[in-house]
């Protein structure tokens, strides 16, 4: 799982945001910038939360450099399939990401060689860059974490603070007391786990990392064709009291989408929501000092040395089908983007990115310094394994075996996650080959 070395990179990334915090440099229109604009930008955003920010930047570069800049923000879930539909256009994306290995495995023909690119020679570590063998297909442009958001204010309501809550069992006691009080206390214990498109990757994504994870970590592996589901006891348990001590009843959950979940935690008819740091900005009305995160603890030994989930599915990657001109305007964008005064405050300040370059800025983002908090205590943050899920269609068939089991809590049921997990992993795997 190279824990370690994850580990050394994010520590290092956040030394050296420390060490240069407003230090971002202007670099006028970046790589091989001209006194006359050639070439254009459209960049396909993978983060909704972020567009409205994207589109500020856009014309702050187009302002600067005369070079016209597009961005087209994919709704929630839809990535791919816009990815596809914009690809097959005339005037394609000549920027856009991939998730990881497998999201590069349906996109490399298009991934242009960034080896020799000015953005390239700003990685803080190599580990960033998203390989092709020997061809740099794309670049790691923000570092996240997720885990369980809490509102510190309302669980000392409940009589908690974080520090009673060190694994499963007794996160486990906290929540089911909650609900016992429910009434009592004037909100529950979880947001809704909303299963609609905009919400379930939470769970048949994120929420099913960590299975995953412990497996990888138990048998010394970074992925895999036929994965085993050693955990999915533990994942079943997590799920359990997610959907059974939450705002809503466990069979409203396909109706429940995420802009409800987010609604019910700044309302503050919920303590506990899981999401990322991604979301702050959303969320930020419950006020700074209220938030918090806790690690996903589901019940295996040793979690009580576990941090957040860190990592990155968000790589960067040019459009090598696009032209010369296009290829070097977008080249110059990404660099300024990550070198610039006004990119770096854009990313770092604006969207609460923490960016795998020097010019990083110290966070803004409660939610980047909370979960900080746990790699200085030494825990240690669980990596981000799911890029390997073998296909969308995979998480498809857990997500809806998931809601199925959700509305009747049955042995039965459960059963078929496991089928969805183990079995449609091993055909999915095999159907990419």
């Amino acid at each position: 799982m190279k824990k370690k070395k994850v580990l050394s990179i994010v520590l290092a990334a956040a030394m050296i945001a420390g060490l240069t915090a407003g230090c971002g440099s202007d670099s006028g229109s970046g790589e091989g910038g001209s006194e006359e604009a050639k070439g254009k930008v459209y960049y396909l955003n993978f983060k909704p939360e972020a567009d409205e920010y994207w589109q500020e930047l856009a014309e702050t570069y187009t302002d600067e450099t005369g070079v016209p800049v597009t961005v087209l923000t994919a709704a929630s879930g839809e990535y791919e399939k816009t990815l596809k539909s914009e690809m097959a256009k005339t005037d394609a994306p000549t920027l856009f990401q991939v998730n990881g290995p497998v999201g590069l495995a349906s996109w490399k023909d298009y991934c242009y060689d960034l080896s020799d690119s000015d953005i390239a020679g700003e990685l803080t570590d190599d580990s960033f860059a998203l390989m092709d063998g020997d061809k740099m297909a794309g670049i790691a442009y923000v570092v996240e974490n997720y885990g369980i958001i809490y509102n510190k204010a309302l669980l000392e309501q409940a009589g908690y603070t974080a520090d009673d809550i060190t694994d499963f069992d007794s996160f486990k006691e906290v929540v089911e007391d909650i609900t016992a009080r429910k009434d009592e206390l004037g909100f529950s214990a979880f947001t809704s786990a909303g299963m609609d498109g905009s919400s379930d990757w939470r769970f048949k994504t994120h929420l099913a990392n960590l299975p995953i994870y412990y497996e990888y970590k138990d048998e010394g592996i970074d992925t895999t064709d036929a994965i085993k589901g050693t955990y999915l006891d533990n994942y079943r348990q997590i799920w359990d009291l997610y959907i059974n001590n939450a705002t809503c009843a466990p069979t409203e959950i396909s109706t429940k989408t995420a802009d409800d979940a987010t609604a019910e935690f700044v309302t503050e008819e919920a303590v506990f929501y899981q999401n990322g740091t991604w979301e702050y900005n959303n969320i930020a009305d419950v006020g700074d000092e209220n938030l918090g995160i806790l690690p996903i603890y589901i019940g295996v030994e040793g979690e009580e040395n576990q941090g957040v989930c860190t990592g990155t599915e968000n790589y960067w990657c040019v459009n090598s089908k696009a032209s010369e001109d296009d290829i070097q305007a977008t080249l110059d964008f990404m660099n300024w983007c990550v070198t610039s005064d006004e990119g770096v405050e854009a990313m770092c300040s604006d969207m609460g990115f923490v960016i795998p370059f020097p010019a990083n800025l110290e966070s803004t983002n409660t939610l980047v310094n909370e979960a900080n908090k746990y790699m200085e205590e030494g825990k240690t943050p669980v990596t981000w394994c799911f890029s390997t899920m073998p296909s969308e269609e995979w998480k498809n068939g857990v997500g809806s075996a998931l809601t199925a089991y959700a509305a009747d809590q049955t042995d039965a049921n459960w059963d078929a996650v496991v089928s969805a997990f183990v079995d449609g992993w091993a055909a999915e795997a095999a159907a990419t080959k």
